[in-house]
């Protein structure tokens, strides 16, 4: 199986399976001197971890995680850095009805047709468990951006037909973390927080949509053919679980609106940086950030495991009846916004150290 690698400079391979013994990650890349601060990598896996509120599967993981190599006396020495993090709950016998039956919308057919073999258990490889990985790893780009300033905030925009109206630059977007499902509108927070949990109790699920905001980034980051630094992020969230659109800048919306009214103009600030009137390029262009800020919006389906009768196959081509079982989110998104983070932060690393190999 390929596919497990992300980055060039800074790049990272997860390893592992929802229901195997653990899970885990190598970093390559990452400078030596960088100060590993072992509360803010926990801080970050709990933001993600299952178990944390009501309206979250309830899979109790600790998520503790446990550092091999790499780190000495509290910094980075430039080695790899491989992270492991336990399987505490899995509960592999929840699973053996899915040993022979296609789950709609997972990856059950397509993997065993691709690969003559599959792990049912909460979907083996495919799980979004291995997303704890990429938070953990994520974390470790943080610190690294932190001491360039860059900072990644994100943050639950929509949930089903519930929609946060008011821009990214109205919010105060630290307000995310204040409730369960990490939207900062605190009226709109109440709102999703009762539709999901009226979804829940039908057996139904939803999605929605995170917005993410990376401030501070330095001129000059990205490639101006493939390696389009809005690309690379683009692919980032478009391999997170789950995700089915992504849109950088006026993105979409930006469609409506004639050159004239979308042409970001340049000028300068009041120390004599320059900077644009508008920012309807999200921060990126030509591939290259210009140092305003980078906002994306990310879209995500409903779960697929309902807790209710569908109608599938089998492995044998029979059609089946499946109920879903085990233990699941009725809405992924709260959960995501770390995730979205961390794919947000390797990118971000990887395109820095490309753009300036430095000591920290």
């Amino acid at each position: 199986m390929a596919g497990n690698s992300f980055g060039e400079i800074f790049r990272i391979t997860t390893f592992g399976e929802s229901h195997g013994s653990a899970i885990g990650v190598v970093i390559d890349g990452c400078p030596a001197g960088l100060d590993i601060d072992l509360d803010f990598l926990q801080h970050e896996l709990d933001r993600r971890k299952p178990g944390q509120s009501a309206i979250t599967t309830q899979r109790k993981e600790s998520d503790q995680f446990k550092i091999l190599s790499g780190v000495y006396d509290g910094k980075t020495i430039g080695s790899p850095i491989a992270i492991i993090i336990p399987n505490e709950d899995a509960k592999p016998e929840d699973y053996d009805l899915l040993k022979t039956a296609y789950r709609p919308s997972h990856a059950d057919f397509t993997y065993q047709e691709k690969y003559g073999i599959r792990d049912h258990r909460g979907g083996g490889r495919s799980s979004a468990r291995e997303t704890a990985a990429r938070v953990v790893s994520g974390a470790i780009a943080k610190l690294l951006l932190k001491k360039y300033d860059i900072a990644i905030q994100a943050y639950v925009s929509s949930i089903g037909n519930l929609s946060v109206s008011k821009p990214y630059q109205e919010l105060n977007l630290a307000d995310a973390e204040s409730n369960i499902v990490r939207c900062p509108d605190a009226e709109t927070a109440d709102k999703m927080i009762a539709l999901i949990q009226d979804v829940r109790a039908k057996g139904d699920t939803l999605g929605g949509t995170i917005s993410c905001v990376i401030t501070n980034s330095p001129v000059g980051l990205g490639e101006p053919v493939f390696d389009k630094l809005h690309a690379d992020i683009g692919k980032a969230m478009l391999s997170i679980n789950a995700v089915k659109g992504f849109e950088y800048g006026s993105g979409f919306a930006g469609t409506r609106l004639k050159g004239s009214e979308h042409n970001d103009v340049f000028t300068h600030d009041k120390d004599g940086k320059v900077i644009t009137k508008t920012n309807h390029s999200g921060g990126v262009q030509g591939g290259i950030s210009n140092g305003m800020d980078i906002y994306i919006n990310v879209a995500f389906k409903p779960v697929a495991t309902l807790i209710q009768d569908q109608a599938t196959i089998d492995n044998a081509g029979n059609e089946i009846t499946l109920q879903g079982k085990g233990r699941h989110d009725p809405c992924v998104v709260p959960r995501a916004v770390p995730i979205v983070e961390a794919m947000a932060a390797l990118v971000l690393a990887d395109h820095l150290l490309r753009s300036r190999v430095s000591k920290i």
